[in-house]
């Protein structure tokens, strides 16, 4: 008898490259309870949708005990499950049935700061002396009680907030009730690791480290200096926010940061099979750091920075020129792109994509040389959402409202059927609305459909899961121009060739040398034969090296 697919896995160390992996965002995937928010029972009750998909893993964002004043990103206790979300209990069974299902199980762990209400917190604001006193970045206020220095929180305002108990200024990258870490102390360091040991203890394969550059801070708390108004983006933050107008050298990035994330791997490799994917997220030096990051056997296994999360148009230059400079930049490092999450816009409203170069795109992204992160909802085609003002929940956008919407936008609750109460995510009201257009786009209705965006996502995972080439081969671009992308993927004897008509309009493409067939086989049914070789408009082709 055959083992079932999640055992042959569980032996493959490196069952991460290439991999697919679903974003599970908890609040808005599944209620159980009637509450209006997602729960863990919620995830097991859907995880024959995730495992349909065809994916390897699913990335599950933060459910720790927390206040959600950033909704789990500001953990109150790391070792337990918050009320809201349900128990040990249920994520053990979570484990189990993923497992089952042959699924691996990353979740999010947020290292760089915890919430204000976490005892280590509360302990070490109530003096200079007490045994968790160096456990949070403090430092005095200048003469005139202004902060330590000019550096900016990423939500918006100083980084530094002053502690009437303490009498000093404690740093936080993120919300006031957000306070940094203070990973210069080894005995913090310490514990981050036991934390890390509790989770793989429990089963978990792997997980998603969040803002993993922002570990360290300069100790010298020197000023950030003024980047140049040439230089500043908005793939981390919206140009409203201030945050862009710094070169962020002395508050993240830190090379201290770099023997920590060895000693991380190092606890990752006592157990077999595991994994671990750094989020980046810095404007500027993003890919240097994610290649940086990922360069070794004794560095993070993935990374995935803001490349392909920003605002700026996925033009076929644009794709090569990313994939070449993190090529030229960590030739045995890996990649985990992305085009959507929890914190961006999503990519169809962000590009402005109509359904033909939606499908492209997903093709596209799926066929790209490293690992892959989906976020839930992108299976279906969701647009981003209006969320209005009284309605909104996150504090980002609420503190730059109107000019940004914040990030609640992506991450209303997914629609599951389409004709019953709430889309069949709650029997209550949800905690962010469920637009009325998604409903179209339900699953129910999306699995009835075989020209459905489900159905070809579905059918593309599976394309990709059966080539070699396109899940670890090497990658080699052909064509670059903006309206078409076309390279070659590699892997023993399989070569693959790939073009992509990214515009409205024909597009003539180049075939390599050698004699090429298409692969009838793959989700796309265009043709390079004849003596044109043009690809219609938004159209893909797949074709294999027959000598």
């Amino acid at each position: 008898m055959n083992e079932p697919a999640g055992l042959v896995k569980a032996q493959d160390r490196d069952w991460w490259r290439g991999a697919v992996i679903y974003q599970i965002y908890p609040r808005s995937f599944q209620d159980s309870n009637g509450d209006g928010i997602g729960d863990l029972a919620g995830i097991i009750q859907r995880l024959p949708h995730i495992a349909e998909l065809g994916v390897d893993a699913i990335w599950i964002s933060p459910f720790f005990r927390s206040p959600m004043v950033d909704f789990g990103y500001d953990v109150s206790d790391y070792r337990d499950v918050d009320q809201i979300f349900g128990t040990l209990g249920d994520f053990d069974a979570l484990i189990e049935r993923a497992h089952q299902l042959g699924l691996k199980v990353l979740i999010d762990l947020v290292l760089s700061h915890t919430s204000e209400q976490h005892a280590w917190f509360r302990e070490s604001r109530s003096g200079p002396d007490n045994a968790k006193s160096d456990w949070y970045v403090w430092a005095d206020a200048k003469p005139d009680g202004t902060q330590p220095n000019n550096w900016l929180s990423i939500f918006g305002g100083p980084a530094w907030e002053w502690s009437t108990e303490r009498q000093q200024y404690y740093l936080h990258n993120f919300l006031v009730e957000q306070p940094d870490l203070n990973l210069h102390n080894p005995d913090v360091q310490d514990e981050l690791l036991n934390i890390v040991r509790f989770w793989l203890d429990r089963g978990v394969d792997g997980f998603r480290l969040d803002t993993v550059n922002l570990y360290f801070h300069d100790p010298e708390l020197r000023n950030n200096p003024v980047l140049p108004i040439g230089e500043r983006n908005e793939i981390l933050t919206p140009s409203v926010n201030p945050y862009n107008w710094q070169d962020h050298l002395y508050d993240k990035n830190r090379p201290e940061n770099l023997a920590f994330l060895k000693r991380l791997r190092a606890v990752l490799d006592e157990y077999p099979a595991t994994t671990s994917v750094g989020e980046v997220s810095d404007a500027q030096r993003g890919l240097a750091i994610q290649s940086q990051y990922t360069s070794g056997d004794d560095m993070l296994h993935m990374c995935y920075d803001f490349a392909f999360l920003s605002g700026t148009y996925p033009s076929g230059d644009r794709v090569a020129d990313v994939l070449d400079t993190f090529g030229e930049l960590g030739p045995e490092s890996w990649a985990c792109w992305a085009f959507s999450n929890h914190d961006v816009m999503r990519h169809i409203s962000r590009w402005e994509l109509p359904k033909p170069a939606a499908r492209t795109f997903a093709a596209l992204l799926l066929s790209l040389r490293g690992s892959v992160c989906l976020y839930q909802g992108e299976e279906l085609g969701l647009s981003e959402a209006y969320v209005p003002f009284e309605e909104l929940q996150d504090p980002y956008g609420i503190r730059f409202w109107p000019k940004y919407h914040g990030r609640d936008g992506c991450r209303t609750p997914i629609p599951w059927v389409h004709d019953g109460v709430n889309g069949g995510f709650s029997t209550a009201k949800p905690w962010l609305p469920l637009p009325v257009d998604h409903l179209e786009h339900a699953v129910a209705r999306q699995t009835e459909d075989w020209d459905s965006m489900l159905r070809f996502y579905r059918k593309m995972i599976g394309y990709r899961q059966s080539r070699e080439a396109l899940r670890t081969g090497s990658f080699e671009v052909i064509e670059r121009r903006p309206e078409l992308l076309s390279f070659i993927r590699r892997s023993g004897n399989e070569t693959l060739f790939c073009a992509f008509a990214l515009s409205d309009e024909p597009q003539a493409i180049s075939l390599p040398p050698g004699r090429w067939q298409a692969d009838d086989s793959a989700p796309f049914r265009a043709t390079l034969l004849g003596p044109e070789r043009v690809l219609e408009p938004w159209q893909v082709v797949y074709a294999l090296k027959i000598d």
